[in-house]
């Protein structure tokens, strides 16, 4: 699986990208990730990549042009894609979202900054969809793009070493995961509760199951009415 990253901050994910199971999936060719900074296709001695907005108001506004020429640029390399503009806007990225993107072999992340992009990148359908991580806003999309890809790509045959794992996780199947326990069996007076010590596999399952939707009902009650 191939992310393509539009962003002036090509920096920003070197260190992600080399630790922990990213880094062994890079390093293995599981996963690539490759960027594109914007700034190598101006045209001006000072590399602009953003201007004041039309109609006035404060904080600047991502170019139109560099923006678009990385992406053709990226797109002529990789033809067949999906571009996608990280934004506080866009729709709320899911773990079901995850697993569509997960399928596709080239993604293209565009990182916005500032007080966002030149609204004609979308307009224009230079992008294909816009995705938010959630109702709050950052200084960039960078964070969001390292979201989107570990999201998604720890979801690859091979990535974790454990597949039951990945199939377990919340969300999985639309709700939370069950709590996890380990040793040692008490701590401070905290207990392991007794029906993962019977090795009753079936009453396992069936606590589990309960737990699971115990915590969502609690926590996240919608997800259990959610188609």
């Amino acid at each position: 699986m191939r992310f393509v990253v539009i962003t002036i901050f090509p920096e920003f994910f070197d260190g992600a990208l080399e630790v922990g199971l990213l880094g062994k999936a890079v390093e293995s060719g599981l996963l690539e990730v490759v960027t594109v900074s914007p700034r190598e296709f101006t045209v001006d001695r000072h590399r602009t990549v953003d201007d004041t907005p039309y109609g006035g108001g404060p904080g600047m506004v991502m170019l139109l042009e560099p923006l678009v020429a990385a992406l053709e640029f990226a797109a002529a390399r990789y033809p067949e894609n999906r571009r996608i503009l990280l934004s506080p806007q866009g729709t709320r990225f899911h773990q079901a979202m995850a697993q569509e993107l997960a399928s596709l072999d080239t993604i293209f992340l565009v990182c916005g900054r500032y007080e966002g992009v030149d609204q004609r990148l979308v307009d224009g359908g230079y992008v294909h969809q816009e995705l938010s991580i959630g109702d709050y806003v950052l200084n960039g999309g960078e964070v969001a793009a390292l979201v989107v890809i570990e999201a998604c790509s720890r979801l690859l045959p091979g990535m974790v070493g454990n597949q039951e794992s990945v199939e377990q996780d919340s969300f999985s199947e639309g709700i939370f995961d069950h709590p996890h326990y380990s040793r040692p069996r008490d701590y401070r007076g905290l207990s392991v509760p007794e029906v993962l010590l019977s090795g009753n596999h079936a009453a396992i399952r069936r606590w589990r199951d309960e737990e699971a939707r115990r915590r969502t009902r609690n926590r996240r009650p919608e997800l259990l009415t959610e188609p």
